[in-house]
Protein backbone atom coordinates (compact mmCIF):
# COMPACT_ATOMS: atom_id res chain seq x y z
CA UNK A 1 0.00 0.00 0.00
CA UNK A 2 1.48 2.98 -1.40
CA UNK A 3 0.61 6.35 0.37
CA UNK A 4 2.35 9.62 -0.78
CA UNK A 5 1.22 12.65 2.29
CA UNK A 6 0.00 14.76 -0.67
CA UNK A 7 -2.20 12.17 -2.49
CA UNK A 8 -3.33 10.72 0.60
CA UNK A 9 -4.77 14.64 1.87
CA UNK A 10 -5.52 15.08 -1.89
CA UNK A 11 -7.31 11.39 -2.61
CA UNK A 12 -9.85 11.66 0.26
CA UNK A 13 -11.03 14.74 0.42
CA UNK A 14 -10.08 17.16 -2.94
CA UNK A 15 -7.73 19.91 -2.42
CA UNK A 16 -10.26 22.54 -0.73
CA UNK A 17 -11.94 20.14 1.67
CA UNK A 18 -8.38 19.22 2.45
CA UNK A 19 -7.37 22.87 3.95
CA UNK A 20 -10.18 22.73 6.31
CA UNK A 21 -9.74 19.18 8.12
CA UNK A 22 -6.00 18.92 7.65
CA UNK A 23 -5.47 19.85 11.42
CA UNK A 24 -6.85 16.64 12.18
CA UNK A 25 -4.79 14.27 10.42
CA UNK A 26 -1.68 12.66 11.86
CA UNK A 27 1.68 14.74 11.49
CA UNK A 28 2.80 12.14 9.12
CA UNK A 29 -0.80 12.51 6.77
CA UNK A 30 -0.17 16.31 6.64
CA UNK A 31 0.36 17.85 3.24
CA UNK A 32 3.80 19.44 2.27
CA UNK A 33 3.52 22.47 0.08
CA UNK A 34 3.93 22.40 -3.51
CA UNK A 35 7.97 22.13 -4.35
CA UNK A 36 9.10 20.40 -1.21
CA UNK A 37 10.60 17.10 -1.78
CA UNK A 38 8.73 14.73 0.97
CA UNK A 39 9.93 11.36 1.55
CA UNK A 40 8.02 8.85 -0.67
CA UNK A 41 6.41 6.79 2.21
CA UNK A 42 4.44 2.85 2.54
CA UNK A 43 2.57 1.84 5.20
CA UNK A 44 -0.12 -1.01 6.06
CA UNK A 45 0.01 -4.43 7.44
CA UNK A 46 1.63 -5.94 3.53
CA UNK A 47 3.93 -3.90 2.11
CA UNK A 48 5.93 -4.32 -1.32
CA UNK A 49 9.70 -3.15 -1.55
CA UNK A 50 11.31 -3.68 -5.06
CA UNK A 51 15.34 -3.34 -5.03
CA UNK A 52 16.92 -2.19 -8.45
CA UNK A 53 19.66 -0.23 -10.00
CA UNK A 54 18.77 3.53 -10.85
CA UNK A 55 20.66 6.51 -11.16
CA UNK A 56 20.85 9.14 -8.71
CA UNK A 57 21.57 13.25 -9.54
CA UNK A 58 22.86 14.81 -6.71
CA UNK A 59 23.79 18.63 -6.99
CA UNK A 60 23.39 17.95 -10.75
CA UNK A 61 25.67 15.35 -11.59
CA UNK A 62 24.28 11.75 -11.99
CA UNK A 63 25.71 8.95 -10.35
CA UNK A 64 24.62 4.80 -10.34
CA UNK A 65 22.98 3.62 -7.73
CA UNK A 66 20.77 1.43 -5.63
CA UNK A 67 17.46 2.28 -4.56
CA UNK A 68 14.12 0.86 -3.21
CA UNK A 69 11.07 1.79 -4.94
CA UNK A 70 12.59 3.86 -7.30
CA UNK A 71 14.25 6.08 -4.83
CA UNK A 72 17.60 6.93 -2.62
CA UNK A 73 16.59 6.61 0.08
CA UNK A 74 13.98 4.23 -0.06
CA UNK A 75 10.34 5.20 0.83
CA UNK A 76 9.55 5.96 4.92
CA UNK A 77 8.29 2.75 6.30
CA UNK A 78 5.12 3.46 8.51
CA UNK A 79 4.20 0.93 10.79
CA UNK A 80 1.88 0.53 14.26
CA UNK A 81 2.94 -0.79 17.21
CA UNK A 82 0.52 -4.22 18.08
CA UNK A 83 0.74 -5.13 14.41
CA UNK A 84 1.92 -7.79 12.29
CA UNK A 85 3.95 -6.62 9.76
CA UNK A 86 4.63 -8.13 6.02
CA UNK A 87 7.28 -6.89 4.11
CA UNK A 88 7.89 -8.75 0.59
CA UNK A 89 10.92 -7.92 -0.96
CA UNK A 90 11.54 -8.29 -4.24
CA UNK A 91 15.66 -8.59 -5.39
CA UNK A 92 15.87 -7.20 -9.09
CA UNK A 93 19.48 -7.20 -9.03
CA UNK A 94 21.88 -9.80 -10.71
CA UNK A 95 23.28 -10.05 -7.34
CA UNK A 96 21.98 -11.34 -3.57
CA UNK A 97 20.61 -8.69 -0.97
CA UNK A 98 18.66 -8.04 1.96
CA UNK A 99 17.57 -5.71 4.21
CA UNK A 100 18.12 -5.80 7.67
CA UNK A 101 15.52 -3.86 9.73
CA UNK A 102 18.17 -1.68 12.08
CA UNK A 103 17.06 -1.77 15.91
CA UNK A 104 13.89 -3.56 15.42
CA UNK A 105 13.10 -6.19 17.92
CA UNK A 106 12.31 -9.73 15.85
CA UNK A 107 12.80 -13.14 15.92
CA UNK A 108 16.15 -13.93 14.38
CA UNK A 109 15.32 -15.35 11.14
CA UNK A 110 13.81 -12.26 10.21
CA UNK A 111 16.88 -9.98 11.04
CA UNK A 112 18.19 -10.01 7.37
CA UNK A 113 21.53 -10.62 7.88
CA UNK A 114 23.04 -12.76 4.98
CA UNK A 115 25.04 -16.03 6.39
CA UNK A 116 23.79 -15.44 9.85
CA UNK A 117 20.13 -15.30 10.15
CA UNK A 118 19.05 -16.05 6.42
CA UNK A 119 20.61 -17.16 3.09
CA UNK A 120 20.22 -13.67 1.74
CA UNK A 121 17.59 -12.64 -0.85
CA UNK A 122 19.17 -14.19 -4.67
CA UNK A 123 18.92 -12.26 -7.58
CA UNK A 124 15.07 -12.14 -9.18
CA UNK A 125 13.87 -13.74 -6.55
CA UNK A 126 11.32 -12.33 -3.58
CA UNK A 127 11.83 -13.17 0.27
CA UNK A 128 8.97 -12.61 2.73
CA UNK A 129 9.57 -10.55 5.98
CA UNK A 130 6.72 -11.16 8.29
CA UNK A 131 7.16 -10.32 12.11
CA UNK A 132 5.19 -8.46 15.40
CA UNK A 133 5.99 -4.46 15.77
CA UNK A 134 6.40 -4.40 19.49
CA UNK A 135 8.18 -0.97 19.95
CA UNK A 136 7.59 2.21 18.61
CA UNK A 137 10.03 5.16 17.64
CA UNK A 138 12.65 5.95 14.75
CA UNK A 139 14.55 3.58 12.95
CA UNK A 140 16.18 2.74 9.76
CA UNK A 141 16.61 -0.44 6.98
CA UNK A 142 19.58 -0.98 4.67
CA UNK A 143 21.44 -3.57 2.70
CA UNK A 144 23.81 -6.25 4.87
CA UNK A 145 24.94 -7.62 1.09
CA UNK A 146 28.69 -6.13 0.16
CA UNK A 147 28.82 -2.95 -0.12
CA UNK A 148 25.13 -1.73 -1.33
CA UNK A 149 24.40 0.57 1.40
CA UNK A 150 27.02 2.42 0.05
CA UNK A 151 24.81 2.81 -2.97
CA UNK A 152 21.66 4.29 -1.37
CA UNK A 153 20.31 0.87 -0.49
CA UNK A 154 18.93 2.31 2.90
CA UNK A 155 15.72 4.05 4.15
CA UNK A 156 14.09 5.47 7.21
CA UNK A 157 11.40 3.54 9.32
CA UNK A 158 8.66 5.08 11.87
CA UNK A 159 6.71 3.56 14.48
CA UNK A 160 3.60 5.11 15.62
CA UNK A 161 2.98 4.01 19.34
CA UNK A 162 -0.31 2.22 20.49
CA UNK A 163 -1.21 4.69 22.88
CA UNK A 164 -0.18 8.29 23.27
CA UNK A 165 2.92 9.83 22.00
CA UNK A 166 4.46 11.54 25.48
CA UNK A 167 5.91 13.77 22.26
CA UNK A 168 3.92 16.64 21.74
CA UNK A 169 4.25 18.05 18.35
CA UNK A 170 2.44 19.92 15.68
CA UNK A 171 4.81 19.22 12.27
CA UNK A 172 6.99 16.65 11.66
CA UNK A 173 9.98 15.88 9.12
CA UNK A 174 12.25 12.69 8.87
CA UNK A 175 15.78 13.44 8.10
CA UNK A 176 18.13 10.47 6.27
CA UNK A 177 21.75 11.82 6.24
CA UNK A 178 24.14 10.17 4.00
CA UNK A 179 26.69 9.92 2.21
CA UNK A 180 27.71 9.32 -1.20
CA UNK A 181 30.25 9.06 -3.71
CA UNK A 182 30.75 8.69 -7.91
CA UNK A 183 33.47 6.13 -7.17
CA UNK A 184 32.24 2.65 -7.02
CA UNK A 185 32.28 1.26 -3.10
CA UNK A 186 34.79 -1.31 -4.01
CA UNK A 187 37.03 0.98 -5.64
CA UNK A 188 36.47 3.30 -2.07
CA UNK A 189 37.72 -0.06 -0.41
CA UNK A 190 40.56 -0.91 -3.07
CA UNK A 191 41.87 2.47 -2.30
CA UNK A 192 41.87 2.46 1.45
CA UNK A 193 44.08 -0.86 1.01
CA UNK A 194 46.81 0.32 -1.06
CA UNK A 195 46.83 3.67 1.15
CA UNK A 196 44.53 4.08 4.25
CA UNK A 197 45.13 7.65 3.91
CA UNK A 198 44.11 8.43 0.33
CA UNK A 199 41.08 10.70 1.16
CA UNK A 200 43.08 12.61 4.04
CA UNK A 201 43.71 16.10 2.00
CA UNK A 202 43.19 17.50 5.32
CA UNK A 203 47.29 16.76 6.41
CA UNK A 204 49.50 19.25 8.36
CA UNK A 205 51.16 21.87 6.40
CA UNK A 206 54.38 24.12 6.81
CA UNK A 207 51.99 27.40 6.64
CA UNK A 208 50.08 25.55 9.57
CA UNK A 209 52.95 25.10 11.45
CA UNK A 210 54.39 28.73 10.86
CA UNK A 211 50.48 30.22 11.86
CA UNK A 212 50.51 27.80 14.88
CA UNK A 213 47.07 26.30 13.50
CA UNK A 214 48.67 22.88 13.70
CA UNK A 215 50.80 20.32 16.18
CA UNK A 216 54.01 22.43 17.39
CA UNK A 217 56.89 20.49 15.51
CA UNK A 218 57.79 18.85 18.51
CA UNK A 219 54.57 17.31 18.42
CA UNK A 220 55.12 16.56 14.65
CA UNK A 221 58.68 14.74 15.34
CA UNK A 222 56.61 12.65 18.35
CA UNK A 223 53.28 11.97 15.98
CA UNK A 224 55.79 10.60 13.30
CA UNK A 225 58.53 8.57 15.10
CA UNK A 226 55.00 6.83 16.22
CA UNK A 227 53.66 6.42 12.64
CA UNK A 228 50.66 8.03 13.18
CA UNK A 229 48.53 10.98 11.56
CA UNK A 230 46.64 13.50 13.76
CA UNK A 231 44.45 14.67 11.12
CA UNK A 232 43.46 10.88 10.33
CA UNK A 233 39.60 11.18 11.64
CA UNK A 234 37.16 9.84 9.35
CA UNK A 235 38.42 6.93 6.90
CA UNK A 236 36.66 8.45 3.61
CA UNK A 237 35.29 12.00 3.55
CA UNK A 238 34.42 14.96 1.86
CA UNK A 239 37.20 14.85 -0.92
CA UNK A 240 35.36 12.14 -2.20
CA UNK A 241 31.90 12.22 -0.39
CA UNK A 242 28.46 14.70 -0.83
CA UNK A 243 27.07 14.79 2.49
CA UNK A 244 22.79 14.32 1.61
CA UNK A 245 19.42 15.23 3.19
CA UNK A 246 16.75 12.80 1.91
CA UNK A 247 18.89 11.90 -1.51
CA UNK A 248 20.02 16.27 -1.92
CA UNK A 249 23.01 17.51 -1.83
CA UNK A 250 23.94 21.03 -0.02
CA UNK A 251 23.06 22.89 -3.28
CA UNK A 252 20.39 21.40 -4.28
CA UNK A 253 19.21 22.23 -0.44
CA UNK A 254 16.37 20.38 0.63
CA UNK A 255 13.82 22.47 2.27
CA UNK A 256 11.16 21.98 4.97
CA UNK A 257 8.13 24.16 5.99
CA UNK A 258 7.05 25.21 9.43
CA UNK A 259 4.58 27.86 10.91
CA UNK A 260 6.02 30.47 13.45
CA UNK A 261 5.16 29.04 16.48
CA UNK A 262 4.98 25.31 15.97
CA UNK A 263 6.75 22.59 17.85
CA UNK A 264 8.41 20.53 14.80
CA UNK A 265 9.68 16.59 15.62
CA UNK A 266 12.88 16.05 13.39
CA UNK A 267 13.55 12.39 13.15
CA UNK A 268 16.94 12.42 12.46
CA UNK A 269 18.53 9.25 10.74
CA UNK A 270 22.79 8.68 10.16
CA UNK A 271 22.05 5.94 7.24
CA UNK A 272 25.83 6.97 5.63
CA UNK A 273 28.16 4.06 5.00
CA UNK A 274 31.25 5.89 7.09
CA UNK A 275 30.42 9.50 8.49
CA UNK A 276 29.89 10.39 12.12
CA UNK A 277 27.78 13.57 11.69
CA UNK A 278 27.89 16.65 14.13
CA UNK A 279 24.08 18.51 13.86
CA UNK A 280 23.30 21.54 14.53
CA UNK A 281 20.85 24.38 13.57
CA UNK A 282 22.39 28.19 14.30
CA UNK A 283 19.66 30.38 16.40
CA UNK A 284 17.90 27.09 17.00
CA UNK A 285 17.96 25.43 20.12
CA UNK A 286 16.87 21.59 20.15
CA UNK A 287 15.42 19.72 22.92
CA UNK A 288 16.26 16.20 22.73
CA UNK A 289 13.31 13.48 23.24
CA UNK A 290 14.39 9.99 21.61
CA UNK A 291 17.39 8.15 21.17
CA UNK A 292 17.59 5.30 18.48
CA UNK A 293 14.22 4.85 18.37
CA UNK A 294 13.03 4.84 22.57
CA UNK A 295 11.90 8.10 24.57
CA UNK A 296 14.09 9.98 27.12
CA UNK A 297 14.13 12.58 29.35
CA UNK A 298 13.75 16.24 27.17
CA UNK A 299 17.34 17.71 27.10
CA UNK A 300 17.97 20.78 25.39
CA UNK A 301 20.98 21.31 23.93
CA UNK A 302 22.60 23.17 20.60
CA UNK A 303 24.51 20.64 18.84
CA UNK A 304 24.70 16.93 18.81
CA UNK A 305 27.58 14.02 17.12
CA UNK A 306 25.55 11.43 15.67
CA UNK A 307 27.21 8.29 14.61
CA UNK A 308 26.16 6.02 11.44
CA UNK A 309 23.29 3.76 12.34
CA UNK A 310 21.78 5.94 15.42
CA UNK A 311 19.13 7.96 15.66
CA UNK A 312 17.91 10.97 17.41
CA UNK A 313 14.68 12.67 17.35
CA UNK A 314 14.47 16.44 18.60
CA UNK A 315 12.01 19.00 18.73
CA UNK A 316 12.07 22.88 17.74
CA UNK A 317 10.20 25.63 18.07
CA UNK A 318 11.25 28.39 15.89
CA UNK A 319 9.00 31.40 16.69
CA UNK A 320 10.27 33.91 14.15
CA UNK A 321 9.28 34.14 10.24
CA UNK A 322 12.57 33.67 8.89
CA UNK A 323 14.61 30.53 7.46
CA UNK A 324 17.04 28.28 9.71
CA UNK A 325 19.88 26.16 8.38
CA UNK A 326 19.96 22.53 9.06
CA UNK A 327 23.61 21.44 9.40
CA UNK A 328 24.98 18.30 9.40
CA UNK A 329 28.76 18.57 9.34
CA UNK A 330 31.22 15.66 8.97
CA UNK A 331 33.13 14.73 12.18
CA UNK A 332 36.37 15.93 10.32
CA UNK A 333 35.35 18.85 9.19
CA UNK A 334 35.78 17.95 5.61
CA UNK A 335 32.16 19.16 4.20
CA UNK A 336 28.99 19.02 5.43
CA UNK A 337 25.16 17.91 4.67
CA UNK A 338 22.88 20.87 4.44
CA UNK A 339 19.16 21.89 4.17
CA UNK A 340 16.71 24.65 5.15
CA UNK A 341 13.75 24.81 7.70
CA UNK A 342 11.94 28.11 6.72
CA UNK A 343 8.06 29.34 7.35
CA UNK A 344 7.76 29.59 2.76
CA UNK A 345 9.49 28.39 0.14
CA UNK A 346 12.00 30.60 -1.48
CA UNK A 347 13.77 31.88 2.02
CA UNK A 348 17.21 30.81 2.62
CA UNK A 349 19.24 31.18 5.95
CA UNK A 350 23.38 31.71 5.86
CA UNK A 351 25.25 28.43 5.92
CA UNK A 352 27.58 28.97 8.20
CA UNK A 353 31.49 28.04 7.12
CA UNK A 354 33.03 24.68 7.88
CA UNK A 355 34.86 24.83 11.41
CA UNK A 356 38.57 23.99 11.72
CA UNK A 357 39.24 20.31 11.42
CA UNK A 358 40.43 18.58 14.71
CA UNK A 359 43.31 17.11 15.27
CA UNK A 360 43.97 14.01 17.40
CA UNK A 361 45.73 13.59 20.81
CA UNK A 362 47.52 11.50 23.26
CA UNK A 363 44.34 10.70 24.47
CA UNK A 364 42.62 9.66 21.23
CA UNK A 365 45.69 7.33 20.98
CA UNK A 366 44.57 5.85 24.66
CA UNK A 367 47.69 8.05 26.43
CA UNK A 368 45.36 9.91 28.75
CA UNK A 369 47.61 11.68 31.30
CA UNK A 370 44.84 14.02 32.67
CA UNK A 371 45.09 12.25 36.14
CA UNK A 372 41.46 13.28 36.51
CA UNK A 373 38.40 14.46 35.24
CA UNK A 374 35.10 12.88 33.31
CA UNK A 375 37.36 11.12 31.35
CA UNK A 376 40.35 10.12 32.81
CA UNK A 377 41.62 6.77 34.48
CA UNK A 378 39.02 5.73 37.03
CA UNK A 379 39.65 3.75 40.06
CA UNK A 380 37.28 0.89 38.96
CA UNK A 381 38.48 1.10 35.26
CA UNK A 382 42.11 0.88 36.77
CA UNK A 383 41.02 -2.11 38.71
CA UNK A 384 39.62 -3.90 36.08
CA UNK A 385 42.89 -3.36 33.92
CA UNK A 386 41.63 -1.07 31.53
CA UNK A 387 43.86 1.87 32.76
CA UNK A 388 47.24 3.25 34.71
CA UNK A 389 46.39 6.31 36.36
CA UNK A 390 48.74 8.61 35.71
CA UNK A 391 51.43 9.67 38.02
CA UNK A 392 53.30 12.50 37.13
CA UNK A 393 52.00 13.81 34.03
CA UNK A 394 54.66 11.90 31.96
CA UNK A 395 54.44 8.94 29.88
CA UNK A 396 57.01 6.59 28.72
CA UNK A 397 56.46 5.91 25.44
CA UNK A 398 59.25 3.19 24.97
CA UNK A 399 57.64 1.37 27.40
CA UNK A 400 54.75 1.38 26.00
CA UNK A 401 56.30 0.21 22.97
CA UNK A 402 55.52 3.36 20.96
CA UNK A 403 59.37 4.71 19.97
CA UNK A 404 60.71 5.08 17.37
CA UNK A 405 60.01 1.84 16.08
CA UNK A 406 56.43 2.25 15.82
CA UNK A 407 53.47 1.06 17.50
CA UNK A 408 55.31 -1.98 18.20
CA UNK A 409 53.83 -4.40 20.78
CA UNK A 410 55.08 -4.59 23.94
CA UNK A 411 54.34 -7.35 26.43
CA UNK A 412 52.90 -5.19 28.75
CA UNK A 413 50.39 -4.24 26.10
CA UNK A 414 48.87 -7.47 26.32
CA UNK A 415 49.14 -7.78 29.89
CA UNK A 416 46.18 -6.14 30.24
CA UNK A 417 44.73 -7.73 27.14
CA UNK A 418 45.19 -11.43 27.20
CA UNK A 419 42.28 -12.58 24.95
CA UNK A 420 43.81 -10.16 22.06
CA UNK A 421 45.42 -12.16 19.38
CA UNK A 422 48.87 -11.25 18.25
CA UNK A 423 49.36 -10.99 14.69
CA UNK A 424 49.67 -7.92 12.27
CA UNK A 425 46.55 -7.26 12.07
CA UNK A 426 46.86 -5.27 15.66
CA UNK A 427 48.57 -1.83 15.40
CA UNK A 428 48.35 -1.58 19.33
CA UNK A 429 46.72 -2.10 22.70
CA UNK A 430 45.94 1.57 24.20
CA UNK A 431 47.95 1.27 27.81
CA UNK A 432 45.60 3.86 28.93
CA UNK A 433 42.16 4.07 27.67
CA UNK A 434 39.51 5.93 29.64
CA UNK A 435 35.48 6.02 30.12
CA UNK A 436 35.02 8.91 26.82
CA UNK A 437 31.13 8.37 27.16
CA UNK A 438 30.83 12.14 29.12
CA UNK A 439 32.24 13.56 26.19
CA UNK A 440 30.61 15.00 23.10
CA UNK A 441 33.13 13.34 20.15
CA UNK A 442 36.41 15.03 18.74
CA UNK A 443 36.42 18.45 17.94
CA UNK A 444 33.35 19.48 20.17
CA UNK A 445 35.13 20.58 23.23
CA UNK A 446 35.38 24.11 23.17
CA UNK A 447 32.43 25.10 20.54
CA UNK A 448 31.56 28.01 22.84
CA UNK A 449 27.68 26.02 23.74
CA UNK A 450 26.20 22.98 25.05
CA UNK A 451 26.87 19.76 23.32
CA UNK A 452 25.29 16.43 23.78
CA UNK A 453 26.65 13.34 25.79
CA UNK A 454 25.51 10.17 26.46
CA UNK A 455 25.23 11.41 30.33
CA UNK A 456 22.70 13.75 29.25
CA UNK A 457 20.41 10.96 28.32
CA UNK A 458 18.13 9.36 30.86
CA UNK A 459 15.31 6.91 29.85
CA UNK A 460 11.85 8.10 30.22
CA UNK A 461 10.75 4.64 31.77
CA UNK A 462 12.11 2.58 34.07
CA UNK A 463 14.41 -0.02 32.24
CA UNK A 464 12.79 -3.79 31.69
CA UNK A 465 15.48 -4.82 33.50
CA UNK A 466 17.41 -3.64 36.25
CA UNK A 467 19.32 -6.98 37.81
CA UNK A 468 22.78 -6.18 38.75
CA UNK A 469 25.20 -7.86 35.57
CA UNK A 470 26.69 -11.59 36.53
CA UNK A 471 29.63 -11.14 34.93
CA UNK A 472 31.99 -8.96 32.89
CA UNK A 473 33.38 -9.29 29.52
CA UNK A 474 35.94 -7.28 27.35
CA UNK A 475 35.65 -6.39 23.85
CA UNK A 476 38.79 -4.87 22.40
CA UNK A 477 38.73 -2.34 19.08
CA UNK A 478 41.19 -3.51 17.70
CA UNK A 479 43.02 -2.20 14.15
CA UNK A 480 46.07 -2.04 11.77
CA UNK A 481 45.24 1.69 10.20
CA UNK A 482 48.19 1.42 8.05
CA UNK A 483 47.05 -1.36 6.47
CA UNK A 484 43.34 -1.03 6.98
CA UNK A 485 42.93 -3.80 8.87
CA UNK A 486 40.10 -4.05 11.61
CA UNK A 487 38.59 -6.67 14.45
CA UNK A 488 37.04 -7.04 17.76
CA UNK A 489 39.86 -8.74 19.70
CA UNK A 490 42.46 -9.21 16.88
CA UNK A 491 39.59 -11.63 15.08
CA UNK A 492 37.99 -10.89 11.96
CA UNK A 493 34.46 -12.06 10.61
CA UNK A 494 36.87 -14.09 7.92
CA UNK A 495 38.88 -16.13 10.81
CA UNK A 496 35.48 -18.21 11.20
CA UNK A 497 35.94 -17.77 15.52
CA UNK A 498 33.23 -19.50 17.40
CA UNK A 499 30.33 -16.75 18.33
CA UNK A 500 30.67 -15.02 21.02
CA UNK A 501 28.44 -17.14 23.95
CA UNK A 502 25.61 -15.77 26.34
CA UNK A 503 22.77 -17.96 27.79
CA UNK A 504 19.17 -16.37 27.86
CA UNK A 505 18.28 -14.79 30.09
CA UNK A 506 21.73 -13.79 31.57
CA UNK A 507 22.41 -9.99 32.54
CA UNK A 508 26.26 -9.03 31.31
CA UNK A 509 27.97 -6.09 31.34
CA UNK A 510 30.48 -5.20 28.14
CA UNK A 511 33.28 -2.98 27.62
CA UNK A 512 33.91 -2.32 25.05
CA UNK A 513 37.87 -0.74 24.69
CA UNK A 514 38.93 1.16 21.82
CA UNK A 515 42.45 0.31 20.96
CA UNK A 516 42.52 2.58 17.51
CA UNK A 517 42.67 6.53 16.92
CA UNK A 518 39.05 6.30 15.10
CA UNK A 519 35.79 6.61 16.70
CA UNK A 520 33.72 3.51 16.59
CA UNK A 521 29.84 2.73 16.39
CA UNK A 522 29.28 -0.65 17.24
CA UNK A 523 25.94 -1.91 17.15
CA UNK A 524 24.29 -5.25 18.42
CA UNK A 525 21.55 -6.78 16.46
CA UNK A 526 18.29 -7.74 17.92
CA UNK A 527 18.92 -6.39 21.19
CA UNK A 528 18.99 -3.11 23.45
CA UNK A 529 21.43 -2.33 26.07
CA UNK A 530 21.95 0.24 28.72
CA UNK A 531 24.93 2.91 29.46
CA UNK A 532 26.07 2.39 31.93
CA UNK A 533 26.51 6.13 32.90
CA UNK A 534 25.38 6.72 35.94
CA UNK A 535 21.99 6.69 35.67
CA UNK A 536 20.44 3.77 37.71
CA UNK A 537 17.20 2.24 37.08
CA UNK A 538 16.49 4.70 33.86
CA UNK A 539 19.69 4.37 31.92
CA UNK A 540 19.63 5.40 28.80
CA UNK A 541 18.92 2.22 26.16
CA UNK A 542 20.02 2.47 22.85
CA UNK A 543 21.49 0.08 19.77
CA UNK A 544 24.11 1.84 18.63
CA UNK A 545 26.66 3.09 20.61
CA UNK A 546 30.00 5.70 19.42
CA UNK A 547 32.97 4.44 21.12
CA UNK A 548 35.55 7.49 21.07
CA UNK A 549 39.17 6.92 20.05
CA UNK A 550 41.39 5.25 22.93
CA UNK A 551 38.10 5.55 24.94
CA UNK A 552 35.80 2.89 26.80
CA UNK A 553 32.09 2.57 26.58
CA UNK A 554 30.14 0.41 29.17
CA UNK A 555 26.74 -1.00 28.38
CA UNK A 556 24.25 -4.06 30.14
CA UNK A 557 23.08 -6.26 28.07
CA UNK A 558 20.12 -9.01 28.90
CA UNK A 559 20.61 -11.40 26.57
CA UNK A 560 16.68 -11.96 25.96
CA UNK A 561 16.60 -13.30 22.30
CA UNK A 562 17.77 -16.57 20.91
CA UNK A 563 19.72 -16.79 18.15
CA UNK A 564 22.52 -15.63 15.69
CA UNK A 565 23.02 -11.85 16.02
CA UNK A 566 25.38 -9.84 13.84
CA UNK A 567 27.51 -7.20 16.23
CA UNK A 568 29.60 -4.92 14.57
CA UNK A 569 31.18 -1.64 13.91
CA UNK A 570 28.38 0.66 11.58
CA UNK A 571 31.46 1.96 9.62
CA UNK A 572 30.53 -0.04 6.54
CA UNK A 573 34.13 -0.92 5.72
CA UNK A 574 35.49 -1.54 8.95
CA UNK A 575 32.70 -4.21 8.79
CA UNK A 576 33.88 -5.50 5.10
CA UNK A 577 37.06 -5.16 6.70
CA UNK A 578 36.44 -7.59 9.28
CA UNK A 579 34.77 -5.90 12.30
CA UNK A 580 32.24 -7.88 12.92
CA UNK A 581 31.40 -11.23 14.96
CA UNK A 582 28.51 -13.15 15.97
CA UNK A 583 26.77 -12.77 18.86
CA UNK A 584 24.83 -16.16 20.02
CA UNK A 585 22.21 -16.31 22.18
CA UNK A 586 21.71 -20.33 24.05
CA UNK A 587 19.12 -21.67 25.39
CA UNK A 588 19.16 -22.46 29.24
CA UNK A 589 20.63 -25.34 29.95
CA UNK A 590 22.71 -25.50 26.58
CA UNK A 591 26.69 -26.13 27.48
CA UNK A 592 28.63 -22.60 26.07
Amino acid sequence: MHIDRRRFVSAVLGGGAAATIVPWFPAWAQPVSQGIPALPSVSGTDIRLRIAHQTLRVDGKVSKAIGINGTVPGPLIRLKEGEQARLTVINDLDEDSSIHWHGLILPFHMDGVPGVSFPGIKPRSTFVYEFPVVQSGTYWYHSHSGLQEQLGHYGPIVIDPEGKDPVGYDREHVIVLSDHSQLAPEEIFRKMKVNPGHFNMQRQTLSGLLAGKDQSLKERILWGAMRMDPTDVADVNGSTYTFLVNGYGPRDNWTALFQPGERVRLRIVNASAMTIFNVRIPGLRMTVVQADGLNIRPVAIDEFQIGVAETYDVVVTPDEDRAFTFVAEANDRSGMARATLTPRLGMVAPVPALRARPLATMKDMGMDMSGGGDGACTAEHAAMGHCTPAADGAADHAAMGHGAGGMDHSMRDFDVAPQVKRDPSVQSISPMPVDRMGEPGQGLEDVGHEVLTYHHLVALDRNPDVRAPSRSLDIHLTGNMERFMWSFDGVKMSDHHEPIPFIEGERVRVNLINDSMMSHPIHLHGHFFELVTGKGDHAPRKHTVIVQPGGIATFDFTADALGDWAFHCHLLYHMHAGMMRIVSVRPKGEAA
